[in-house]
């Protein structure tokens, strides 16, 4: 009779050998559809290299800035973003190179700690508008980029100008100079361009983050090259994609001023094939330029060092570091794309178009099927090295062994090797070689989120269709890189100025000027002109100084009297308003702080300070909490006597500044006896200048 248990394990082993033989058949069948794309790809690259770049000439950036800027609308839609809308704001007015454009943030009106962060920054730069949201959030992105177009086509009418073109973007991206460069030189030809999304580097040890820069180096050198050669149809990637003025007008009169589906979760997906259904012009745009990198050689282990990269003109970004955050991202994208796509876009188009859905669909099974590959693997593997050692045999290996199934495992092991080359061949050429080979044991971490993705999409769908269950909006919590990871360079200040469309180029080679013969700080120059106010120069010398702001109260200011000398002060128009957490002297300062006065001020304190930047009439009102006794304690509008000497031209600055080094309150009296005991100034000079700060008093009075 036969022994049960041998019965339900022969039976065990023959589903075993058939499990692997369907899902051997099953891989090698989708790994042909991996390697269509890569033989279309590098056959197209040959053919382009033999042809096409020998007769015509690539387009170069001297072309992107002879064409006359278009006016340009960027829209940037943020809920809950007040970690990173203001740094990546920041960086966006001061990396592009382009003046004609505006800035439409989306805001909800319950999300105040956003709308202080968006108000904060358009004090500061004039370029940008804040689209308020008329109901709370949060909704979707669609819903929120629907009324920033509406806020675009309405801005138009009230100020009589049509923009070419509008840019999507999102509060966590990086921005190369030369971005709207290349838009303006595309439009109006196209209604649709794309430029590539990629990852900026991380650590060697973040392999969920480092998943992120495997698959988009692939994605958006190769796929998506792939893709706009197969069928002229591009899906937009959510950042990074500029669409004409015809195509969002198009698309916003065809659905009452509703352009994005708010019934999709990925509607930057949507859009582009919408607009393709159109007929209208999409384009992949792959254009070089350098980065500026750093890079830490030997897997984080070397010296770190500053590179240049030349690579696509792309946009970048920080992806989800954590297990969880990165597969409940990866399940909206495959809930939008796999099934919503299918609901709502079907199987229209051409064959090119079909084998493109069929190839993006295909993600809510291959995860599944990758899964169930390692775990067959590893079974066969410890029954391998059972028999090997002797522990165990059985006929399963033997029908393992047969030579169909041998030519099947040889057939997926070349496919998959072939694979493996191509994805260290694009991650390297982005991150470098270690990179490229951390690449390989990150294919497994990449799985295991897929896999929890499509199951969370899986759930997520058919509790939707059983029980009627809404499909929501899952936010990605974001992260904005430092300026050390940028590698910016900080513009000096009248550059900044003008970046940030505070100031225009005239009115600053007038200021420029007009400092060198009064000697006077360009931002104070700037504030006794009337050019600027107080606040955009205090918020442009922090950006510039990389400092954070202040504002101290008169109570802050008088508990901080005698933490550094009053003539320190004064020498150095500083003042000291408390002390941080960190039991450092906070000091305020209304300019730059210079490494000669950083290291004056070290000596004095005898450690490194904390710096804050403070407005220009802050400082002034320090003094006079300071130094109640002086003749100037009116008011904080009123300039103090140094200042206007050197405004009214009756003092030259390196002479002033030597004379206040000098000083010493209590022994020296009155700062304009001293100034003409010193020979700096005549009296008649000092007498003038009181007479103008009484008049500026009197006037501040009324």
């Amino acid at each position: 009779m036969l022994d049960p248990a041998a019965s339900v394990a022969s039976a065990y082993y023959s589903g075993l050998v058939l499990a692997t033989v369907i899902l051997a058949s099953v891989i090698l069948l989708l790994s042909i559809d991996d390697l269509f794309v890569d033989v279309w790809f590098w056959c197209r690259e040959l053919y382009r290299h033999l042809t096409v770049w020998r007769v015509h000439r690539p387009l170069t950036a001297n072309q992107l800035y002879e064409r006359d800027e278009q006016p340009l609308a960027i829209m940037v839609p943020a809920w809950l973003e007040q970690a990173v809308i203001a740094p990546m704001l920041e960086n966006m007015v001061t990396t592009l190179d382009y003046k004609n454009y505006l800035i439409f943030v989306g805001t909800y009106a319950n999300d105040p700690a956003t709308i202080a962060e968006v108000e904060r920054m358009r004090r500061r730069f004039r370029q940008l508008i804040r689209v308020e949201v008329p109901h709370p959030g949060p909704t979707c992105k669609a819903d929120c980029l629907n009324w920033i177009v509406q806020a675009i086509f309405l801005h138009e009418q009230t100020s009589d100008i049509k923009f070419a073109g509008m840019v999507l973007h999102d509060s966590e991206d990086v921005l190369h100079p030369l971005e709207l460069k290349l838009f303006n030189y595309i439009l109006p030809r196209k209604d649709f361009i794309q430029i590539p999304v990629t990852s900026l580097e991380r650590r060697w040890d973040e392999l969920v983050a480092g998943t992120y820069m495997d698959e988009f180096a692939e994605w958006h050198a190769r796929d998506l090259v792939v893709r706009e050669s197969l069928s002229r149809m591009v899906p937009s990637a959510g950042v990074g994609t500029c669409f004409s003025r015809r195509a969002l007008t198009t698309l916003a009169r065809e659905t009452n001023n509703q352009p994005f589906n708010t019934d999709t979760l990925t509607e930057d997906y949507d859009v582009g094939a919408r607009l393709a259904q159109r007929g209208m012009q999409s384009i992949f745009c792959r254009f070089p330029v350098s980065f500026a990198v750093q890079r830490q050689k030997w897997f984080g282990l070397g010296p770190k060092k500053e590179l240049r990269l030349r690579m696509a003109l792309c946009v970048r970004e920080y992806f989800p570091d954590t297990f969880r955050t990165a597969y409940r991202q990866k399940a909206r994208w495959v809930l939008g794309i796999c099934f919503q796509g299918w609901q709502q876009v079907g199987w229209s188009g051409s064959l090119a178009v079909k084998y493109l859905l069929f190839r993006d669909r295909k993600g809510i099974i291959t995860p599944f099927i990758n899964i169930a590959a390692y775990i067959l693997t590893a079974q066969l593997l410890a029954f391998y090295i059972a028999a090997y050692s002797g522990w165990w045999h059985n006929s399963l290996l033997d029908r393992l062994f047969d030579w169909r199934i041998v030519l099947l495992f040889y057939a997926n092991g070349a496919v998959f090797l072939w694979r493996i080359s191509q994805r260290c061949y694009f991650v390297g050429r982005l991150y470098g070689w270690e990179h490229g080979l951390l690449s390989i044991p990150r294919i497994v971490v990449g799985n295991l989120v897929n896999f929890m993705a499509a199951s969370r999409a899986w759930r997520i769908f058919l509790s939707h269709v059983l029980f009627g269950t809404r499909i929501v909006w899952d936010k990605t919590h974001h992260d904005f890189p430092s300026v050390e990871t940028l590698v910016q360079r900080r513009r000096r200040l009248g550059e900044l100025l003008v970046a940030w469309r505070a100031l225009d180029e005239e009115n600053l080679v007038l200021a420029l000027h007009r400092q060198q013969d009064a000697g006077l700080p360009l931002g104070r120059m700037l504030i006794a002109d009337g050019l600027l106010d107080e606040e955009t120069v205090a918020e442009a010398i922090a950006y510039q100084s990389n400092l954070p702001r202040a504002h101290p109260t008169v109570e802050q200011i008088r508990e901080a009297i005698g933490m550094l000398p009053i003539e320190t002060c004064v020498r150095w128009r500083i003042a000291p308003i408390g002390i941080d957490p960190a039991g450092r002297v906070m000091l305020a300062t209304a300019g730059p702080a210079s490494t000669d006065m950083r290291r004056d001020i070290a000596r004095s304190l005898n450690q490194e300070p904390s710096w804050h930047v403070v407005r220009e009439s802050e400082i002034a009102g320090a003094f006079r909490v300071m130094r109640p006794n002086d003749a100037v304690t009116r008011t904080d509008t009123v300039p103090l006597l140094g200042d206007l000497l050197l405004k009214m031209r009756l003092v030259r600055r390196d002479a002033l500044d030597s004379v206040l080094s000098q000083y010493q309150p209590d022994e020296d009296g009155r700062i304009g006896d001293f100034l003409v005991a010193q020979g700096v100034v005549t009296r008649e000079a000092i007498e003038q200048a009181m007479a103008a700060q009484q008049q500026l008093f009197a006037t501040a009075q009324t």
